[in-house]
């Protein structure tokens, strides 16, 4: 039986200016699938991120995300997308409730579900009431993380997009995060993310991706492959270090 593919990039170009940053990237990610995007910094990796949620204009190829093309039918194809970028952007002058509140009402979240949502997704993540009922300018970069995380799935997506998730988290509330990554997959939703922990991708991703100048010079599926969890370091060491 065929999956469904959540996410398809048909050969990829992007520049800025002259500078060719993408170089023809074409990658297929599938339901259920948490997916690895790994490479040096200023390789294209949130580059392709953005490409991919409509935040950069490409210069040519195409996208699908959810079955819409992000060229043609930008709207429908990010309805369905929780996305956290490497840092975290949300409104410091809102509080953390008004924040997400917000996030709910552009995806018009039922009541219902947003307080259910909420509820898991705040104790799931520690960010107490107390701090959600400050202002943003007043949290830590990692309560800031929390809250972006928290944001990216209140509407429920299918697909969950990370670009470096676990930066300034601390330890305890990296593995959980590491732990509701697994989890949102395994119950047939898609992740992408992109990190520079190459010993957590190969310890939770099933399938990862190496890009280097703009092409992907790699796939390796770990999910049917075990031992390319433990050889991952170094195939991507390979990949930058090899002719």
């Amino acid at each position: 039986m065929e999956q469904n593919k959540r996410i398809i990039i048909d050969n990829l170009h992007k520049s800025y200016g002259k500078k060719e940053v993408i170089k023809g990237i074409s990658l297929e990610v599938y339901d259920g699938e948490l997916f690895g995007f790994i490479g040096k910094n200023g390789v294209g990796k949130s580059t392709t991120i953005e490409c991919m949620l409509g935040i950069k204009p490409f210069n040519s190829g195409d996208i699908l995300v959810n079955n819409y093309s992000i060229k043609k039918e930008p709207n429908k194809a990010k309805y369905d997308v929780g996305y956290v970028s490497s840092e975290p952007i949300c409104y410091d002058d809102m509080t953390g409730f008004s924040f997400v509140e917000f996030m709910a009402s552009v995806y018009k979240v039922k009541e219902e579900d947003y307080i259910n949502n909420l509820n898991y997704l705040k104790n799931r993540l520690d960010l107490s009431d107390y701090d959600l009922n400050r202002q943003v300018k007043e949290y830590s970069h990692g309560m800031k993380q929390k809250l972006c995380l928290i944001a990216s799935l209140i509407h429920n997506p299918s697909l969950w997009v990370l670009d470096e998730p676990t930066v300034g988290l601390d330890a305890f509330t990296a593995n959980e995060l590491s732990k509701m990554m697994k989890e949102y997959t395994e119950s047939g939703k898609t992740c992408f993310i992109t990190s520079h922990n190459i010993e957590l991708v190969a310890k939770i991703c099933d399938r990862v991706a190496i890009i280097k100048d703009g092409l992907i010079v790699g796939t390796y599926d770990l999910a049917s492959e075990p031992r390319y969890r433990y050889m991952l370091q170094d195939l991507f060491f390979e990949a930058y270090n090899g002719s």
